[in-house]
């Protein structure tokens, strides 16, 4: 998700689930080949496991970028061919893909060309008025032939033209029934299930239909519905760490990259909704919304506003 999945906010959502797969940003691949490379494609390694998300469509490029992306230490190369934005849609890429199957075909056996580790597609159910199984099938099956290992598809259509990103992910309804379709379909290949799911409750529901689920949204606002995740899927049951020993787990972390440069609230925007629906979480908010932007701001801003909420550890 752009401007929430960046390192600062992996790295936060890190100390909330030890086994959850993180993804970066939409990061273009021309942008990567052409531009600060080493800036978009850091990350610390307390993030791992972390997916390199890339959007594009030249296969050289996409190629180029896979490579760059292995070698900086990412696990999986996310190919989005999802994302309903203009800008996006203006780069010839994006959900805009969809509509042309073969070309994103090439892309992808390019990008499984050029690396040893996975390749996978993060897509729609369809786009505009292709709004049918037939159509989705047709796509997945060219990029699953061209050696995709694992896809995400977002449980909506995409209207390229006359709604915001935001509206996309709203307006047009959700279809569980045309993924769970999907892999019935197709059950050797690896099917996530993406939009809408707001709780792991949910995510367990619809793990009897696919092989795994996405939460996007739901994971910004708030954030500690991750906390459920290792217990309940992954099978590991580990003490879980509070809220409170949560925010103390940043501190150091802030203080490394304060001393790099980094301006404290790239960090502590991330961290707005940890207390999401809990006592004090609106005194929390204001506490950082106020005192981080003021010079010289450092963790202790966080050590104070924790004192406004109660510890119910």
């Amino acid at each position: 998700m752009m401007e929430c999945t960046d390192r600062h906010g992996r790295y936060f959502l890190r100390q909330i689930s030890q086994h959850v797969l993180l993804y970066s940003e939409m990061i273009n691949a021309a942008a990567i080949c052409y531009g600060k490379r080493d800036f978009l494609l850091a990350f610390d390694l307390g993030e791992y496991p972390v997916a390199l998300q890339l959007g594009g469509s030249d296969p050289a490029e996409l190629a180029t970028a896979a490579r760059h992306g292995e070698a900086a230490g990412y696990g999986e190369i996310n190919f989005n061919v999802g994302c309903p934005s203009e800008r996006v849609q203006s780069g010839h890429f994006g959900a805009a893909l969809m509509a042309e199957p073969q070309l994103a075909a090439r892309c992808v056996a390019a990008m499984v060309e050029a690396v040893d580790i996975p390749v996978t597609v993060k897509c729609r159910i369809g786009i505009d008025d292709h709004d049918n199984f037939k159509f989705l099938r047709h796509f997945v099956q060219k990029v699953a032939d061209a050696g995709v290992a694992s896809l995400a598809v977002h449980a909506r259509i995409a209207i390229l033209e006359g709604l915001t990103p935001k509206q996309n992910r709203e307006i047009p309804p959700l279809n569980y029934d045309r993924v769970y379709h999907l892999k019935e379909e197709l059950p050797k290949l690896e099917i996530v299930l993406n939009g809408g799911v707001r709780s792991i409750e949910e995510a367990i529901k619809h793990i009897t239909r696919v092989d795994g689920v996405m939460i996007g949204r739901a994971a910004f606002e708030d954030p500690y519905i991750l906390s459920e995740a290792d217990a309940r899927i992954f099978a590991d049951p580990h003490q879980t760490l509070s809220r409170h020993e949560i925010a103390r787990a940043m501190l150091p972390y802030i203080e490394r990259n304060l001393s790099s440069g980094t301006r404290l609230n790239h960090i502590t925007r991330h961290m707005l909704g940890l207390f999401h629906a809990r006592p004090g979480a609106r005194a929390w908010r204001r506490y950082l919304s106020e005192n981080v932007p003021r010079s010289g701001a450092g963790p202790e801003v966080i050590e104070h506003a924790l004192k406004l909420v109660p510890d119910a550890a």
